[in-house]
């Protein structure tokens, strides 16, 4: 039982790593989610989110199937398993078996997991052994059940050994040799040492939210700050837009920022240029709560003219990744990044977007997942702003500040003012007497015969309704007429009371 002592050792005993690990495994507001995951598990998905690229729907899949750590056994294993496979047709049983057996022994993969966690990879590699389970025709299972024959998936080396199905041998051939650079403990110490920590799906502190992606769903997340990500998820919203935004864009960027962190709701945005770090810098300023979802490595700031930024947000929030310390981002990760603040939000809002703005496939992910999509209007002819209104010509909702965007993600009751414009003293006349006032000319004055006139009443009504105006400084005494004061003019013909 060396190698389980060891692999222990490993996961936090001696060395520390138990930092870089996510918190107790445990269930999500009472909805079925899947077992908690063991510490081997654990290990081994931090392990493939160096393999896997984020949104591997195929990876995902095998996840689901297999478990971690079988498909981490079949990545570092695969050419020994797929050699025996070969022989199927020509040697018997026995001799198989003694093939399998003599390739594993011989094949030196302890290193890929870093020098002091050699028992891990030997955990990995001959987990059925130390389970002490054996499949009915004598060959040995995967840990827990992971590690199925022939039956779920169904394609030919999708047993004991081999490449899994869906990926082509040039794809497989890619990933095995990504397997094999693999020092799993060299990362977990270098995100303990950035103090980050590794969530994977079970785990207490993982949104179940994100399980929306289905197999689509991040491998695992590092993630860096002290709040808890779940808790903090529950109640977020996305500000997304464009980088190099305009100072309108800006500006409603911060604002929106600031009025949701001050209604108490989470910031989450991608930690970029623009719209992105307006929205953040909005939430700190307001001393609120912001996240930051990278597309590179979380102990990696990018881009580097926001390294401050992240590192405050790191203080004061989350910051948050799919990929391993030290990776570096991508175009088609910062696109991929995307789908991950959209699952993990209530809602997306999406503030000035070109039509290939990246921005607007966070707002499309956030749709395909059910979830509500905003944008706040520029002016038509701003090609930043095109890709918004075209959002708005569907069924995105026009929101204009964070009351709006609140009244829509949020509770019943969370309801905006209602606008109207400023109340002036003529709109609390009476009727009969506004009837008058609008009766009397811009200049000069006119008899009380013309204003009855004009105005539909009689010479009797129109007089009270005179000496009434005066009363209130609306009108006074010209001669024989009438005429408007100075200080009437402009509240009656300035706002749509004119002629």
């Amino acid at each position: 039982m060396r190698e389980r002592d060891e692999y222990g050792s490993a996961l936090g005993g001696g060395g520390g790593l138990g930092a870089g690990l996510g918190g107790d495994p445990g269930c999500e507001g009472g909805a079925p989610v899947p077992s908690p995951p063991g510490d081997e598990e654990r290990l081994a998905r931090a392990a493939l989110t160096r393999v896997l690229e984020p949104g591997d729907a195929v990876g995902g899949r095998w996840l689901r199937e297999w478990g971690a750590v079988e498909v981490l056994r079949r990545l570092v294993e695969g050419d020994a398993e797929t050699d025996a496979e070969r022989d199927v047709e020509t040697d018997d049983e026995g001799d198989i078996e003694g093939k399998r057996e003599g390739a594993w022994a011989e094949s030196d993969v302890g290193g890929v997991w870093g020098d002091g966690a050699s028992g891990a990879v030997g955990a990995v590699g001959r987990i059925g052994r130390l389970e002490g389970i054996e499949a009915e025709d004598g060959r040995e299972a995967g840990a827990g059940g992971v590690g199925r024959g022939r039956g779920k998936g169904g394609a030919k080396g999708a047993g004991r050994g081999g490449r899994l199905p869906g990926v082509s041998a040039q794809r497989w051939a890619g990933l095995r040799a990504r397997a094999g650079r693999l020092r799993v403990e060299r990362d977990l110490e270098t995100a303990a040492a950035a103090g980050a920590r590794f969530v994977a799906p079970g785990d207490t502190e993982w949104p179940a939210q994100l399980d929306d992606l289905g197999d689509a769903r991040p491998v695992g997340l590092w993630v860096r700050g002290r709040p808890s990500l779940r808790m903090w998820a529950l109640r977020s919203v996305a500000v997304v837009g464009a980088r190099a935004c305009t100072d309108y864009g800006a500006h409603m960027a911060a604002d929106l920022g600031a009025g949701l962190a001050e209604r108490g709701w989470v910031v989450v945005s991608g930690g970029a240029y623009g719209v992105d770090g307006g929205a953040h810098r909005g939430a700190l300023g307001a001393g609120g709560a912001t996240v930051a979802v990278l597309a590179c490595g979380v102990d990696r700031p990018y881009p580097r003219g926001h390294a401050q930024l992240i590192g405050r947000i790191a203080e004061q929030g989350l910051v948050v990744g799919e990929l391993p310390p030290g990776d570096h981002p991508t175009p088609s990760r910062f696109i991929l990044r995307n789908r991950v603040i959209a699952a993990l939000t209530r809602g997306t809002v999406v503030v000035e977007a070109a039509h290939r703005s990246g921005a607007l496939v966070t707002a499309r992910c956030a749709q395909d997942l059910g979830r509500y999509t905003m944008g706040v209007p520029g002016p038509a002819t701003s090609g930043l702003s095109a890709g918004v209104h075209e959002l708005l010509r569907g069924d995105a909702v026009l929101v204009s500040d964070a009351a709006e965007v609140v009244e829509l993600v949020g509770d019943m009751g969370d309801v905006a003012p209602r606008r109207c414009g400023p109340v002036v003293p003529r709109d609390l006349l009476e009727p009969g007497a506004a009837e008058v006032l609008a009766a009397l000319p811009a200049r000069g004055s006119a008899a009380v015969r013309d204003i009855a006139l004009s105005a539909g009443t009689s010479a009797d009504d129109a007089v009270v309704r005179l000496y009434e105006l005066r009363s209130l400084g609306f009108v006074e005494r010209q001669g024989d007429g009438w005429q408007l004061t100075r200080q009437t003019l402009p509240s009656v013909f300035r706002d749509g009371g004119g002629r």
